[in-house]
């Protein structure tokens, strides 16, 4: 019988190898070498202690991830010294590029997150570098930035809080619908990433005035008239002070025996055409000989008002955190309190989507639960 020969096996030009690091992870990098060279790319991916089935089958996906990777990387080098290209090949974009030019478009459209997106590319470059492009952004790419904010990045030497981690999210996700928007992308794979896998936003904590705090307030005198008149005034129609600050009196007109305000949101440039009731009208000053184009509240600058609101509150027995958004919140759970819908206070307050009004009706919810259970303990 003719003795049988194996035939050498071809190095692999890359290998995936990891390096252990303090907190018991490995780090997974692919180790390249070629024509005598080395270099390392870091996948920032991770294998964790198998301390359960869980975990066993996380590592599991994650070097499946990280060896298609390799393979990859293996065939794009392969190609490229034989000199073979896609006759489709488009000039790459960089990632770090492309968000650039999303910043100038987004302060084109009037959008004021432009320090979050300047931020979000330093992100960016520390944790993949600079030479990242569009059609390298992936699944495994989009899971790894938000380990990366949550467990890694720290600029002053401690991780970033929840919030801050969700705005730095949020950037690069809005970054990569716009390049989908721009045919730069074919889909965006934070989209293929499960919701608990996402960073979200926490929900904030709302402070409002109650219908006998309301009261107090009234009854409290203020150094400021128009800034107690003002604050009133939004507590009862529930308008920002942004808003308040440039209503005109060619913004209130008379429908019948109906007052009302149209008027363009200053946050978000949507048009609200908003009824006025009694206790709003009572806030509002005499027009007296002021032109249509005149402002209705004569106001001072939104750091002044609120250094005056709070000895207010304070003469007013009021101790909890007051800020003049405070009466916008005030006005939408009176309006929840004394029965009005979900839908129609979504709409008085000039919110685009349902959704944000629902935090408002959690709060009324738990204020229900909270006196059901008042009567606990009463009767053992």
């Amino acid at each position: 019988m003719g003795r049988s020969w194996m035939t050498p096996k071809a190095k692999e030009p890359i290998r995936l190898r990891m390096k252990d690091l303090s907190n018991g992870n490995k780090s997974l990098y692919l180790d390249i070498y070629r024509d005598g060279k080395r270099s390392y790319e870091y996948l920032k991916m991770y294998i964790i202690p198998e301390k359960d089935e869980n975990a066993k089958r996380q590592n599991k996906a994650t070097l499946a991830a990280a060896n298609a990777i390799k393979s990859k990387r293996i065939i794009e080098l392969t190609n490229g010294e034989a000199g073979i290209k896609n006759p489709n090949d488009e000039p790459k974009i960089l990632l770090l590029d492309w968000m650039q030019t999303y910043k100038e478009n987004q302060a084109k459209r009037g959008k004021k997150d432009g320090y979050q997106i300047k931020t979000a590319i330093r992100i960016i470059e520390d944790y993949v570098g600079r030479k990242v492009t569009l059609d390298q952004i992936d699944k495994t790419f989009c899971q790894g930035y938000i380990d990366y904010l949550l467990n890694e990045y720290r600029p002053n030497g401690k991780l970033l809080m929840h919030t801050t981690a969700h705005n730095y999210y949020r950037v690069v996700n809005g970054a990569l619908n716009a390049a989908v928007r721009e045919d730069l992308m074919k889909v965006n794979p934070f989209t293929r990433i499960s919701s608990s896998d996402k960073i979200h936003k926490p929900e904030s904590k709302r402070e409002y005035m109650t219908i006998d705090e309301v009261r107090s307030l009234i009854a409290t005198p203020m150094s400021n008239k128009t800034v107690k008149s003002a604050y009133l005034f939004s507590c009862f129609c529930g308008l920002r002070i942004s808003d308040i600050k440039e209503l005109r009196w060619k913004d209130v007109f008379c429908d019948g025996e109906q007052y009302r305000l149209q008027v363009i949101m200053q946050k978000t440039k949507a048009p609200i055409y908003l009824p006025l009731s009694p206790e709003a009208l009572r806030w509002m000053p005499e027009r007296d000989e002021k032109t249509a184009d005149e402002k209705v509240f004569d106001l001072p600058s939104v750091s002044r008002i609120n250094e005056l609101l709070k000895p207010w509150a304070a003469d007013a027995g009021i101790s909890k955190h007051f800020s003049f958004h405070t009466a916008r919140h005030t006005f939408a759970t009176m309006m929840l309190t004394l029965g009005a819908d979900l839908y129609t206070t979504s709409k008085l307050l000039g919110h685009t989507d349902v959704r944000m009004t629902q935090v408002y009706a959690k709060i009324i919810n738990r204020k229900k639960d909270e006196a059901v259970n008042l009567v606990n303990g009463l009767f053992d």
